[in-house]
């Protein structure tokens, strides 16, 4: 995917040179799964897959959208008028972050806008983010408004377009990296009060291998809500505002004095678990104490284990590929990534084996499952950006 590309399919279809691109990249998580909803700890990198948005001003007060992954679906919008949803899915992504500029007071200016993306759709990547996140990167360099709108903000808003008009109940760490991630740093969120910590993740020699299950993941299927209605219930019989202000001993409790099912009891843990997990990652990785990746690895495997037993999101894929990981030399550790159902698994691995790691996890993939999963390494890239 290259910004020559765009610029030549955007005087394809607008018959103009783009006056700007902008990227903006999708995100691997660390550690730290479905905690963000429960007002939990996540520790996610940007990954150097992106979605590119060109784009030139037009002067009748409209928005049109395109992509080369969506051809013949135009969405378009008018200014002048309230924004709606629209019939193509894809655009409401975009429709929603045009909504949510306005009526956070950015006075939008007509554009067309060209989408380009590598991030994969489907795979727990956050491809969504990362489409929300170009589109208002774009939208604010139109009209020459890009500092007029804090990180914190823009990633609430896109946060807000993806639970509105695409109805999909995701937290608030997916648009955040997106926004917020740097080269070779990790992103600590409290997704209670917004704070960040960039944790340095620039361990050398070493490499994020994301390997693709191609199972369908999409939030807006019923496992994710389900889960998140879980939690809050667990949350609300316990009497704390969220799954964040639990404790062990708290659920021991609840359980012993039968207030609380046995799958309530499993989803609590996870996130009481996942959270003291990713405190932990990030201290490993700020202070890098001897031996501290093999350590870090093993938080990956906890936290896999804790999400295929306690709280059900994994699937025989994820499972076969953390399975063949675990054995293997050069490896710190493995566990799927993203709100499960389907989707990655990412290993952590010493640069030098990545290639026969790789080779192990594709051909015992196929011996199982009679197809090759499409695999690629990655490093922590940096975040939105105007390209030029």
């Amino acid at each position: 995917m290259s910004t020559q590309k765009i610029k030549d399919e955007f005087r394809k279809a607008f018959g103009v040179t783009p006056k700007g691109i902008v990227a903006a990249p999708g995100r691997v998580n660390l550690i730290g799964e479905h905690t963000d909803y429960n007002d939990g700890f996540v520790l996610p990198i940007a990954i150097e897959q992106r979605t590119l948005a060109a784009w030139a001003p037009r002067d009748d007060g409209r928005v049109v959208f395109a992509s080369l992954q969506q051809p013949n679906k135009c969405d378009e919008i008018d200014l002048c008028t309230a924004i709606e949803t629209g019939q193509h899915a894809w655009g409401n992504y975009c429709r929603g972050v045009a909504a949510g500029l306005i009526e956070n007071g950015i006075e939008l200016a007509g554009c067309n806008i060209l989408f380009d993306s590598n991030v994969p759709l489907n795979a727990g990547l956050s491809s969504s983010a990362s489409l929300e996140v170009a589109t208002g990167v774009a939208l604010l360099a139109v009209c020459g408004s890009e500092s007029s709108v804090k990180p914190h903000l823009l990633a609430k808003i896109c946060q807000h377009a993806e639970n509105t008009f695409a109805g999909a109940p995701c937290g608030i760490m997916d648009q955040s990296i997106s926004v917020m991630g740097q080269a070779n740093h990790a992103l600590l969120l409290d997704c209670r009060s917004g704070q960040t910590r960039q944790i340095p993740f620039d361990a050398p020699n070493t490499v994020l291998l994301v390997v693709d299950t191609q199972v369908s993941h999409d939030i807006g299927d019923g496992g994710y809500p389900a889960r998140r209605k879980q939690c809050e219930a667990a949350a609300e019989i316990l009497g704390i505002p969220a799954l964040r202000d639990a404790t062990e001993e708290m659920i021991a409790q609840a359980v012993a004095a039968s207030k609380i099912s046995d799958l309530q009891m499993r989803r609590s843990r996870h996130v009481v678990t996942e959270i003291a997990r990713t405190l932990a990652a990030a201290d490993l990785l700020t202070f890098k104490a001897d031996g501290y990746l093999q350590k870090f690895g093993e938080l990956m495997y906890a936290s896999h284990a804790s999400l295929r037993d306690d709280f059900e999101v994994s699937c025989p894929e994820l499972d076969t590929i953390v399975d063949l990981a675990i054995p293997r030399s050069g490896v710190f550790g493995a566990r799927m990534t993203g709100g499960g159902f389907g989707g990655c698994a990412i290993v952590l691995v010493e640069e030098n084996h990545a290639e026969s790691v790789t080779q192990v996890i594709s051909d015992g993939f196929k011996k199982q499952y009679h197809r090759r999963p499409p695999i690629f390494a990655t490093h922590p890239a940096p975040g939105a950006m105007l390209i030029e």
